[in-house]
């Protein structure tokens, strides 16, 4: 579910103890990284301040373990055709059903009583030695997750 207070884009699928995101994070002129890039690149940090342009996957498996992974070259069109694809299957599905989200994820969904969806989330990092991970996720209403999926693509357009 939306609502990380974390600044940028961002799509949350899951609960507190196992989720699947996709975020770009938006750089903020007060975080001591940022401060320090920008003294180390001799400008002043308002000038990294805004949206960062690199995707991420972040997850969480329900176990106490989670981790995240930066997917470089991913443009907006990409997590946007995601959601876009996710939203048509949970108005239209009343089984059932797969969102293939390229290389590195796949959401497979099943009814999980009336009016809520459960998850499976293949994730497979980028790199030789990743290891893939799988994310279960609990119910999650239907209602909540359009209303989601809205606010995500209508902050990318």
């Amino acid at each position: 579910m939306s609502g990380s207070p974390m600044a940028g884009p961002a799509l949350f699928l899951g609960g507190e103890d196992a989720y699947v995101a996709f975020v770009r994070p938006e750089l903020d002129p007060a975080d001591p990284d940022v401060i320090r890039a920008a003294a180390e690149a001799g400008v002043d940090p308002a000038e990294f301040a805004g949206p960062g342009d690199t995707w991420a996957v972040l997850y969480e498996t329900g176990d106490g373990e989670g981790d995240g992974f930066d997917l470089p070259g991913v443009r907006n069109t990409e997590p946007a055709g995601f959601a876009e694809q996710l939203r048509a299957e949970l108005g239209a599905s009343a089984g059932p059903f797969t969102v293939d989200g390229g290389a590195v994820l796949r959401l497979d969904a099943r009814p999980a009583g009336p009016d809520a969806y459960a998850f499976t989330a293949r994730l497979t990092p980028p790199g030789d030695d990743a290891a893939p991970v799988t994310v279960e996720t609990g119910p999650l209403p239907v209602a909540a997750l359009l209303t989601d999926l809205d606010a995500f693509l209508e902050s990318l357009a």
